[in-house]
C-alpha cells in the first residue's frame, strides 16, 4: 500500500493519480471527509487525518511499503519557520515510530542552503530531520513551480499585462507541478535505503520573457512583461492578507533566485527533466 498526501493540491493529486492508473494500492490522505469521496470513486482508500497528527499517521504510515509527503505552506503564520519546524518535527515522529520503508518527500531547488532561501529554509531543516528519521528517503527537489505564474492570469487575461520579481533576460529552472507528480510516483515505486536527493525541473530553462510569451500564445495576444524590484514583494503579498513573516521570506526567496544562491546543488546529485513544457503549462492554467 502507498499513502499518499497532498491530493487536495497538484503534486498529491497527479502522484495518486499516477499510482492509480498503473494498478498500484493506494491510500490517500485528507482533512476533509467530503474531499475523499472522489478518490473512493477512482479505486483508492481514504484515510481524514491531518498530518500533524504524529499518532494518526504513525499507524498509516505503519500499513504502508511507501509514501508521499511534503511540508504544505502556511501563509497565515506569525513566524513561518518555527511553524513548519513544528509540524515537520510531528511528521519526522511518525515517520520514526511508524518504520515505514520509504518516503519521497517534495522539497525545493535550495534546500542544501540554510539560509538566504526564504521559505525554502523550512524545506532545509526538513531533509535534515528526515534523513534521520527515514529508513529510506527520496527528496524531490523541485524547481520552481510554473503554476506559481497562476498569479498572473488575472492581469495577462485583462490587461495583457504580466507582473514578475525576476531578473528579466536571466533563465532560471521551473517546473510543472505534473512533472513533480510523475517523478514522485516513479520513485515511489523505486525504494532506497537511506537519503536519496533528486533534483528535477522541466525541459528547459525560461526567462520571465519566456512566460510573458506563453501567456501571449494561450491568450492569442501580446503580453507585456513588467518587472518590479524584489522590494516590492513584501507590500504586494501583503496586500493580499500573508503574514509579514512569510511576506518577508518570499522576498528572500526571490532574491537568493536572482542572485543564483538558489540552484541546483550539482556536486553529483542526480538531476532529470520533465516533459511539460512552459506553453503547456500556461495553457492548462488559461483553460
Amino acid at each position: 500500500m502507498f499513502i499518499v498526501a497532498g491530493v487536495s493540491g497538484n503534486t498529491g493529486r497527479v502522484v495518486a493519480d499516477t499510482l492509480l492508473a498503473q494498478r498500484q494500492p493506494v491510500t490517500v490522505v485528507v482533512r476533509d471527509a467530503a474531499k475523499g469521496d472522489p478518490w473512493r470513486a477512482k479505486g483508492a482508500t481514504v484515510a481524514t487525518l491531518s498530518l500533524d497528527d504524529s499518532p494518526a499517521l504513525t499507524d498509516l504510515l505503519s500499513t504502508a511499503q511507501g509514501a508521499y509527503l511534503l511540508c504544505p505552506p502556511n501563509n497565515a503564520a506569525a513566524d513561518f519557520l518555527a511553524d513548519r519546524a513544528q509540524f515537520v518535527r510531528k511528521l519526522a515522529t511518525a515517520v520514526q515510530a511508524s518504520a515505514v520503508p520509504h518516503i519521497v518527500f517534495l522539497s525545493s531547488v535550495g534546500a542544501q542552503h540554510a539560509a538566504g532561501t526564504g521559505p525554502i529554509r523550512s524545506l532545509h531543516h526538513a531533509e535534515e530531520l528526515l534523513a534521520g528519521a527515514a529508513r529510506g528517503i527520496t527528496f524531490l527537489r523541485a524547481a520552481y513551480f510554473f503554476e506559481n505564474w497562476a498569479s498572473g492570469v488575472a492581469s495577462a487575461t485583462s490587461d495583457s499585462i504580466l507582473h514578475s520579481f525576476f531578473t528579466p533576460g536571466r533563465a532560471i529552472p521551473m517546473i510543472s507541478t505534473t512533472d513533480i507528480g510523475r517523478f514522485a510516483a516513479e520513485h515511489l515505486l523505486s525504494a532506497v535505503t537511506g537519503p536519496r536527493i533528486v533534483e528535477i525541473s522541466g525541459p528547459a530553462e525560461y526567462t520571465p520573457e519566456d512566460i510573458a510569451a506563453a501567456f501571449g500564445k494561450a491568450l492569442n495576444r501580446s503580453v507585456h512583461l513588467v518587472t518590479h524590484p524584489a522590494e516590492a514583494v513584501v507590500p504586494a503579498l501583503l496586500s493580499f492578507g500573508v503574514s509579514p513573516s512569510v511576506a518577508t521570506l518570499v522576498q528572500e526567496m526571490y532574491q537568493g533566485i536572482n542572485s543564483g544562491h538558489v540552484d541546483y546543488e550539482r556536486n553529483g546529485r542526480t538531476f532529470r527533466r520533465g516533459t511539460v513544457t512552459a506553453e503547456e503549462a500556461i495553457a492548462n492554467m488559461i483553460g
